[in-house]
């Protein structure tokens, strides 16, 4: 995440991740939470740097990028497991 520190990334994570579990009405625990969370900041933030050459900064930029990227994974993962 750009321009945080190690713990709040894991503080956004795991919010970031309870809030796109609400949106998206699934079923996760704690550590998928905070996982999903900061891995769709990393994903989409890198995504805004090479599209736009910037991304969100602060808590509440990186809250938001967190919770759309982590509804992404979300909803790329049920597509994956709904082909199978």
């Amino acid at each position: 995440m750009v321009g945080v520190g190690w713990i709040m990334t894991i503080i956004i994570g795991g919010l970031a991740g309870w809030i796109a579990e609400k949106v998206m009405k699934a079923d996760h625990g704690l550590f998928r939470n905070v996982l999903l969370g900061v891995l769709g900041a990393v994903i989409l933030n890198a995504l805004l740097i090479n599209l736009t050459g910037s991304a969100f900064g602060g808590f509440f930029g990186q809250l938001i990028t967190a919770v759309i990227g982590a509804c992404i994974l979300i909803f790329g993962y049920r597509a994956v497991k709904g082909r199978s």
